[in-house]
């Protein structure tokens, strides 16, 4: 694979992964600040859709959230 397709998929990568995060993060502290975040941890998953490639790629798993 070309150079530019690698940085290209990496830097969508990165952007998911670090965006992803915060989202995370922000959402289990709304839900320990409401009280609604008993769990030690939750259950996570993420679906990739890639429009033009009939590519479907799911990834689950658990999030531990005890200790936030």
């Amino acid at each position: 694979m070309s150079d530019d397709f690698n940085m290209s998929m990496r830097k969508f990568l990165k952007q998911v992964g670090v965006t992803s995060q915060q989202e995370i993060e922000k959402a289990v502290r709304a839900a320990k600040a409401d009280g609604k975040l008993d769990e030690e941890s939750v259950r996570a998953r993420v679906v990739l859709n890639i429009d033009g490639l009939d590519l479907t790629h799911t990834v689950e798993g658990d999030i531990q959230v005890k200790d936030v």
